[in-house]
């Protein structure tokens, strides 16, 4: 009778043990995907994004769940979305924008936190270092102040030669502002161009007044700097630069895909295809704090031709052949 129940006994403890090994097979990863913005805004990333896992052997709604959560602009809602995927107890959370990481790090400090697109990471405290990131967060940033200088440089010397007078479109309260525009000031005293800053500060910017301050000032062009303000409001700056007819350098290729005129810049969708590489990683054991995060090194300029032709603009030859994408 022992010998039969603990014969019994061994049999239940092996099924036991295969059916928790077979759950275990079976447990699909649950991750939350967290953005500033709305999908149709981040269509092109998101997409590069699913790429990027795709090629890790993940496909959605099979072998990888992602809750989506769009704060669409109204960046009040961060923290409870942001909550309310450390309340499901996602395996880890990738966030689309400087905004989402500070929400996603004061959510939690046990999940990890992917960084699809960062901005000033080391500078704002959100991590240690690049190299060593410590915590609960890695991934990529794209922050490069220094490119800036290149954009005037691309735009006043290249494209437009004859441009001595810029104005520059920026929000002084945003942490990435104060390196950006000292590499612009640069920039600007090395080409002999003058800038002018226009200031427009979040939640209710004043871009129609910024404008009517530029035409006041007699700016022949105009360049935007990175900050998130500005990717909220795409449709209106493109607007109002295309009622101008001046030429525009832009900081983000949706701008350009939008009807504004060129941009350069990190390419966003490499750095979102990138951070399936850490996804993956941390999936399979790796710790955020021993991952490095990693900087663009693909960048693009975008040219919209059938703008410039709308506001009787010429591009020219040299600046077209270098072009990443042209619009036409």
């Amino acid at each position: 009778m022992r010998k039969g129940l603990r014969l019994f006994l061994i049999v239940v403890a092996l099924l036991w043990c295969a059916a928790t090994v077979e759950a275990q097979k079976k447990k699909v990863p649950r991750i939350g995907f967290l953005s500033s913005t709305s999908a149709t805004t981040a269509a092109r990333n998101l997409e590069a994004f699913r790429e990027g896992l795709h090629e890790f052997g993940y496909a959605e709604g099979k072998n990888i769940v992602i809750e989506y959560r769009w704060a669409e602009g109204k960046l009040d809602r961060l923290p409870e979305l942001a909550a309310g995927l450390v309340s499901l107890k996602v395996d880890l959370i990738v966030v689309a924008s400087g905004q989402a990481i500070r929400a996603a790090k004061e959510a939690t400090t046990t999940i990890p936190i992917v960084m699809a697109v960062s901005g000033e990471v080391v500078e704002t405290g959100i991590i240690a270092s690049l190299a060593r990131p410590g915590g609960n967060i890695t991934g990529m940033t794209v922050y490069s102040p220094e490119v800036s200088g290149k954009r005037l440089e691309l735009l006043s010397r290249e494209a437009f030669p004859k441009v001595s007078r810029v104005a520059v479109l920026g929000d002084p309260t945003a942490p990435a502002h104060p390196l950006e525009w000292k590499e612009l000031r640069a920039a600007g005293r090395s080409l002999a161009v003058e800038l002018q800053f226009l200031e427009v500060r979040s939640p209710n910017p004043d871009f129609k007044g910024a404008f009517a301050a530029a035409t006041k000032g007699r700016a022949e062009a105009f360049l935007t700097l990175s900050p998130p303000l500005m990717a909220f409001h795409q449709k209106e700056i493109v607007a109002l630069v295309a009622k101008s007819r001046l030429p525009a350098m832009f900081h983000q290729r949706g701008f350009v895909d939008g009807g504004g005129l060129m941009s350069y810049g990190p390419d966003l969708a490499d750095s979102f295809k990138r951070a399936a590489i850490f996804v993956d990683k941390i999936l399979k054991g790796a710790k955020p704090a021993d991952l490095p995060v990693e900087q663009p090194t693909k960048f693009e300029l975008v040219i919209n031709l059938k703008t410039a032709k709308q506001i009787g603009l010429t591009i020219p030859p040299n600046v077209l052949a270098r072009a990443d994408k042209v619009i036409k």
